[in-house]
């Protein structure tokens, strides 16, 4: 192991160790590193006594609650040290408990505290050091670059938690933001897998519906009319059965193995020839412009904005005839879906339409639905291009 995972491993158990165990540690080394003048006394100094050792305990002792009580911790280290120095017992040679609080209230107290006792410990230990028998010039320089390096140590620890902090903080925030935009987008591919269901379940049934009357009618008239309404309802059944799956398959999260794409504009005139041929209503397209590429959404939504207005011709309108225009611009698509029956039977227009213009506003573009200005009934959609799209979304 090399010396540098070694370290940080070690200083990551220390991060993660009961704090007031490390503390206690600290103070019993500090002790340890005071009680030394006592155990080596240096060749013809001062012995450590009694006295003094008790001084001494009083600069180690008060670090086991550094981290509970900082500011009062400082206080009486700052008192017991010069107190040592000054009563020759004999003055410390390094001021250890005082680097530990130095770097402490650095890393931990309040700005006017920590600047207090930085100034304090440098004028503190300059004027101690007059009361120290031949003192020599480079041991002033040794104390208080001692005391600037335990302060600066501790100013790091305190940016570089508060730069963790910030990254944990912005981590956090991204997670919550990360969750509301899945929530969002589930919430809305929900609502335009229900749109689909809600278009392809109205417009089958409704095809249905309208050959099952048609059936019995013709049944022993016309057989062979009879028999094309029970195929009608049989490919319209198929139809909506292979949409339907189509649509499961995307709840499951499987694969688009093969299946067909989901419609757009290239399906409309299958779309409009069924709904003749199965509702016995005639369908016109009109195109006017040039048709240019739209979003993969957006050509969908066209498809079931069309199938939604159909079906609402043929189940509530009694209409003859529908009429489906698509104007084509640089920046716009406009379809309107006009028929010349008496309308939905709701006013709000229930459903269907409050689903088309979901789909509308989903793709950035708006949707009005009303009577026509020669009567019937008239949905009108618009839909900006792909360039303009971003724009219109906000």
């Amino acid at each position: 192991m090399s010396p540098q995972s070694w370290f940080t491993q070690a200083a990551a158990r220390l991060r993660t160790a009961n704090p007031y165990a490390v503390d206690a540690a600290l103070a019993a080394l500090v002790l340890f590193a005071v009680s030394l003048q006592w155990l080596f006394p240096d060749e013809g100094g001062d012995r450590l006594t009694w006295q003094g050792w008790l001084l001494g305990a009083a600069t180690a002792v008060p670090l086991v609650w550094r981290r509970r009580a900082p500011f009062a911790t400082a206080w009486v280290v700052s008192a017991a040290t010069p107190a040592m120095a000054v009563y020759h017992a004999p003055p410390p040679g390094v001021l250890w408990g005082g680097l530990v609080v130095l770097y402490t209230m650095a890393a931990r107290a309040l700005p006017w505290q920590r600047r207090l006792m930085l100034v304090g410990w440098v004028i503190g230990a300059t004027v101690t050091m007059q009361h120290k028998e031949d003192v020599r010039p480079f041991e002033y320089a040794f104390h208080l670059l001692c005391i600037a390096c335990a302060y600066s140590l501790g100013w790091l620890a305190r940016v570089q938690r508060a730069y963790t902090a910030e990254l944990e903080d912005r981590a956090r925030r991204m997670e919550r933001e990360r969750a509301a935009d899945t929530a969002r987008a589930i919430a809305q591919e929900r609502a335009r897998i229900a749109r689909d269901m809600h278009d392809i379940l109205a417009h089958a049934v409704s095809l249905m519906v309208v050959q099952a009357e048609a059936g019995p009618v013709v049944v022993r008239s016309d057989p062979e009319r009879a028999e094309a309404s029970f195929d009608a309802i049989a490919a319209a059944g198929r139809d909506a059965m292979a949409q339907l799956r189509r649509i499961l398959g995307v709840l499951k999260e499987e694969q688009d193995n093969g299946t067909s794409p989901q419609p757009g504009v290239g399906a409309l005139p299958r779309l409009l020839r069924q709904v003749g041929e199965s509702a016995g209503l005639r369908v016109e397209l009109h195109t006017t412009g040039d048709p240019h590429p739209l979003p993969a959404d957006a050509e969908v939504a066209v498809y079931r904005v069309v199938q939604e207005a159909l079906t609402n011709t043929v189940k509530h309108a009694y209409a003859a005839c529908a009429t489906v225009e698509l104007d084509w611009t640089e920046h716009l698509l406009t379809l309107t879906v006009t028929d010349d029956g008496r309308g939905p039977a709701t006013p709000g227009g229930g459903h269907g339409l409050i689903g088309i213009r979901e789909r509308a506003a989903a793709c950035g573009g708006s949707a009005e639905a009303g009577r026509g200005p020669d009567g019937g009934f008239r949905v009108v959609v618009r839909l900006p291009a792909a360039a303009d799209r971003q724009a219109a979304l906000g």
